[in-house]
């Protein structure tokens, strides 16, 4: 009996990775796939963004706030703080892009979830290793890379776009004004989550204000990782990793709680 009971569980797990794969070559084909262009795309918006802020910026300062070096200081902070936006939008709408396909029972608005969240996490990872592979290649860096930091602001960047993903996914599909005013709240953290500068060359008591955004958290864990006397010591984890945790458990509470109602909308 024993035995019965966990071959049933290893299958309900295989259908379940099945399903997740399923969706995520779904969305490969619907999201990169629909021009030769979709995933060259990818690569091209970052670089041209960095390349611009770089070309602008340089003619304002002979440095940047850190290094040498303008594309590597701008590139690592404008790539965290996209993996964070790109994945969390992604996750946003995992119930309205895939609303169809729920009302089969064996996909969950948990599989639409993982999916969006695996695929958007490899796309980024992907990006921003090219991206910077490109930026020590052609350009001069004197940067020493420290992977685990670099590792660090991923898994921070990770948790904390999953957690506010989730938390929007029950909110948009409940009051479709909010993905609107969402998009509006997420206008100034481009500019407040120190892409363009570091926390120390904001004075107090800014700089307080400032470090309650989660973001700034990630992009200095980022920038500790390839600059290494960059300490960044007001870097807290547990404030990323409580948020996250908080968000992401309010998110799948509510999706749980009421997904017979997100359907029937």
């Amino acid at each position: 009996m024993q035995e019965r009971v966990t071959a049933n569980k290893s299958r309900a797990r295989l259908s379940g990775l099945r399903v997740v794969f399923a969706l995520i070559i779904r969305e490969m084909s619907t999201t990169y796939g629909r021009s030769a262009g979709g995933y060259i795309w990818a690569i091209l918006e970052p670089v041209g963004a960095i390349a611009l802020m770089s070309l602008v910026f340089s003619y304002a300062f002979r440095t940047p706030a850190l290094g040498v070096n303008f594309p590597l200081f701008y590139a690592t902070g404008y790539l965290p703080f996209m993996f964070y936006l790109g994945t969390s939008n992604n996750i946003s709408n995992s119930i309205r892009f895939n609303k169809q396909l729920l009302f089969y029972p064996r996909v969950t608005y948990i599989d639409s979830i993982f999916a969006r969240f695996l695929l958007s996490f490899a796309t980024h990872v992907l990006v921003f290793y090219i991206i910077i592979f490109g930026i020590f290649i052609l350009t001069e860096t004197r940067s020493t890379l420290q992977f685990q930091y670099i590792f660090s602001s991923f898994s921070m960047a990770a948790a904390l776009s999953f957690g506010v993903g989730v938390l929007n996914c029950f909110l948009f599909e409940i009051s479709p004004s909010w993905q609107r005013v969402w998009s509006v709240l997420n206008r100034p953290m481009f500019i407040l989550s120190t892409i363009f500068f570091t926390v120390e060359s904001v004075p107090d008591p800014f700089r307080t204000f400032l470090l309650y955004n989660p973001l700034v958290h990630i992009v200095s864990e980022m920038r500790k990782g390839f600059y290494p006397y960059y300490d960044g010591v007001y870097v807290s984890h547990v404030y990323i990793y409580g948020i996250s945790i908080l968000l992401t458990a309010t998110g799948l509470f509510l999706l749980k709680r009421y997904n017979k109602d997100i359907l029937d909308i």
